[in-house]
């Protein structure tokens, strides 16, 4: 390995120690107390080293979202490779979701703030554009599957397209994520599992879409069937840690 093989290979480690450092103390600590001078202070460098690999706080907080953003695009890449119908693979989108947001539980609410509009307004175009071209392949991959069941007959679009089809299981999604980040907000709701609850609400969606083949979704023993069969042909790997 040449030297400036060695010294790109070291600039990302360092890199990466800085993220995962910044990560545990957003869990330690919170988000509103995150500090360059901790992260540098942590990781035994200078804050001016730390600057050299993020120019500020709002870049950092935009290359962890790209980070997680990557890890749950991975998971639907997962999914559209996946030999099952248009219908079952969408449902697992949402099974994706679950999965990633108990791994990764902080990401929704530090996805919510690099969103704001002083973080956003605060990142330098690289990392905005970064995280936008992360994002992409999640739309992608959900709109190929619209497609797919609206070639085999499963789906009438009836006028929609697939973006705007996609946007109910979406808005399910994202309202979920913000009700169990929200503190307090579900601390009452016992019963069941959020989680749950919403993969029953997306098969409740996609059959009020008419998307074949309809599928029960109050039929509790179906439903956890499919998710197992979802996790163990999809997921191993990640439900089994």
């Amino acid at each position: 390995m040449g030297t400036k093989e060695r010294k790109q290979r070291e600039f990302a480690e360092r890199e990466q120690r800085f993220l995962d450092t910044a990560r545990e103390l957003i869990r330690r600590d919170g988000l509103l107390n995150l500090s360059m001078a901790r992260i540098a202070e942590d990781c035994d460098y200078a804050v001016g080293t730390l600057y050299q690999h993020f120019a500020s706080k709002e870049d950092l907080l935009m290359a962890l979202v790209t980070e997680d953003v990557r890890i749950h695009a991975d998971m639907f890449e997962r999914v559209a490779r996946w030999p099952a119908t248009p219908r079952d693979r969408m449902f697992a989108i949402g099974v994706a979701d679950m999965i990633f947001v108990r791994r990764h539980p902080e990401h929704f609410r530090l996805a919510q703030y690099a969103f704001t509009e002083i973080v956003w307004g605060a990142a330098s175009p690289a990392r905005r554009q970064a995280l936008l071209e992360a994002n992409e392949p999640l739309g992608e991959i959900v709109h190929g599957l619209v497609r797919d069941a609206a070639a085999r007959g499963d789906l009438a679009l009836n006028g929609l397209s697939p973006e705007e089809v996609c946007i109910g299981m979406w808005s399910i999604a994202i309202g979920m994520h913000n009700l169990v980040h929200a503190e307090g907000v579900l601390a009452d709701f016992t019963a069941r599992d959020p989680y749950r609850l919403m993969c029953r609400h997306f098969q409740t969606h996609l059959n009020g879409l008419g998307w074949n083949p309809l599928f029960d979704a109050t039929d509790d023993a179906a439903l956890d069937a499919l998710i197992k069969r979802i996790c163990h042909e999809v997921f191993d790997d990640l439900c089994s840690q």
